[in-house]
């Protein structure tokens, strides 16, 4: 049995279409030691492409990242798939904000010597001793203490469309890179501050969190979930809602509304906008914000020599990218010379 995914992108498309059957995007992860990574990644393939499922997904000896689709209709079935596995048995499943059936459009289960790359040694800190998980209730009373410290621990292009009031912003390109940062600029603060982290499910702050408690910080807590379990607190109980603007997603619906404040501008004519796009121009494909008007004007492009470039028939672009590499620009997710504005608007 061939064990990947044998569908083109427009294809998935077409027959999600044609089944007409409402889709869930939610994610969950959790560290735990797995013996034998390439058994288990195999076994979820098989039990999760026979209920549709499509999604990206990471297995490493360390744990599993997971982020699907899953036909609603399937959900029970699926959920019994996750029970069916001892460490996961009754894990929280992030239900997305906003729904979109096609938010992935293939199934990919990848072996990974982390399930969230962060730049250390094996057995470097120890996961079990991560920071206080706080709910949204509790998240908000103690961010309104004036002796706490919010730090987001995404990278810059997620954190530059929303992010909590009065948040610590790491212009970083990766995880890896904000743990140094995060350390160095809050060392002073170790022993006397209370240090609250926050990203987008809580996969991350797990690390971060226990990461600092390894650097000897005294007082450190993470919101439980991140941002979309808090959301979907705020909604249900009522709250107050801290975050402002949009939470950035790793599918095809880019973000989901958080709240209905736009914070963040074009980062080509300046305009208040939170639209990421892709260039597209193929061997680009920088990842930067673009409003309507300036998608109209450069047809989706980041720069004039990618709009020629996209402008030329498809062989010929096939052509032009035989034999190269991926331009960087890929990687760079909102940094480019050619972008003119990048600075959040709050």
């Amino acid at each position: 049995m061939e064990l990947y995914n044998k569908l083109s992108a427009n294809q998935r498309r077409e027959l999600i279409e044609k089944a007409g059957d409402k889709r869930l995007t939610l994610s969950f992860y959790k560290y735990h030691n797995i013996l034998n990574p390439k058994l288990f990644r195999d076994h979820l393939f098989v039990v999760w492409n026979e209920l549709d499922v499509l999604g990206r997904i990471y297995v490493a000896s360390e744990g599993i990242n997971a982020q699907l689709s899953v036909p609603s209709k399937n959900l029970d079935n699926f959920k019994r798939t996750i029970d069916d596995v001892s460490f996961l048995k009754d894990i929280r499943l992030n239900i997305a904000i906003e729904q979109d059936d096609f938010s992935f459009l293939k199934l990919k289960v990848k072996l990974r010597n982390k399930i969230v790359a962060d730049g250390l040694k094996d057995g470097e800190i120890d996961l079990s001793n991560s920071g206080q998980h706080l709910n949204a209730k509790e998240f908000n009373s103690l961010v309104s203490e004036s002796n706490t410290f919010i730090v987001d621990m995404r990278n810059h292009y997620e954190s530059e469309i929303g992010h909590f009031k009065g948040a610590i912003l790491p212009d970083v390109d990766s995880f890896r890179e904000s743990l140094p940062i995060v350390e160095k600029s809050l060392e002073e603060h170790k022993k006397t501050k209370k240090i609250v982290m926050y990203c987008t499910g809580g996969i991350r702050c797990e690390k971060a969190s226990t990461y600092l408690k390894h650097k000897g910080f005294k007082n450190v807590y993470q919101l439980s979930g991140g941002i979309i379990e808090y959301s979907r607190q705020v909604k249900n109980d009522g709250l107050e809602n801290k975050f402002v603007g949009k939470n950035f997603v790793f599918d095809h619906r880019r973000s989901e509304s958080i709240s209905n404040d736009v914070i963040s501008r074009c980062h080509q004519c300046g305009e208040k906008c939170d639209t990421h796009v892709n260039c597209a121009n193929e061997a680009c494909h920088l990842l930067f914000i673009q409003c309507k008007k300036c998608s109209t004007i450069h047809d989706q492009c980041c720069s004039n020599s990618c709009k020629e470039i996209s402008q030329m028939p498809i062989e010929q672009q096939k052509k032009l990218r035989k034999g190269k590499k991926n331009s960087n620009q890929i990687f760079k997710k909102g940094r480019s010379k050619t972008l003119t504005y990048k600075n959040a608007l709050s």
